[in-house]
């Protein structure tokens, strides 16, 4: 597994994170299990100048609903992969499950924290998707090395 880091602030434009994860959805959509998020005290991040006004109204829709746990998004669907894409860094806690459900691919904690863990495989085919669509692979990504991750339980606080 490598670890990528992906916060907003890395990024010159909230967007180009937006873009990348959205490439990834794309990529992954085969070997992706649950695609959730916390729909609680969702808030639009300062750096999302894009869509500003389309992802207010997701936001304001949501809270008009009853609330939930966890709100899930189905992968196959481009309308909700575009929603859990832009969602994704305005909430607490959205995470991108593996099939199986053993490994987590995307987390955003705190609409602060954001991070990439990929298999190899996967890796490899998302990085080839980034530039093939003609992204600029973050340096850092590109030198990064891989690694067993921690378990999911032992990633809370300072990394």
């Amino acid at each position: 597994m490598t670890t990528l880091r992906a916060e907003l602030a890395r990024f010159d434009r909230a967007e180009e994170a937006l873009a990348l994860l959205e490439v990834f959805l794309e990529v992954g959509r085969e070997q992706l299990g649950a695609v959730v998020l916390d729909p609680v005290g969702l808030r639009l991040p300062d750096q999302v100048t894009d869509d500003r006004a389309l992802v207010q109204g997701l936001i304001e829709e949501i809270e008009q609903e009853e609330r939930g746990r966890e709100r899930s998004f189905d992968m196959q669907d481009a309308q909700a992969r575009w929603d859990y894409v832009r969602l994704a860094y305005c909430s607490n806690q959205a995470t991108v499950w593996s099939a199986r459900h053993r490994t987590t691919y995307f987390e955003v904690v705190g609409r602060e924290r954001a991070t990439y863990w990929l298999p190899d495989s996967l890796k490899a085919q998302y990085f080839e998707a980034l530039s093939t669509r003609g992204w600029v692979i973050p340096a850092d990504w590109l030198s990064a090395v891989a690694k067993r991750p921690k378990p999911w339980w032992k990633r809370g606080g300072a990394s």
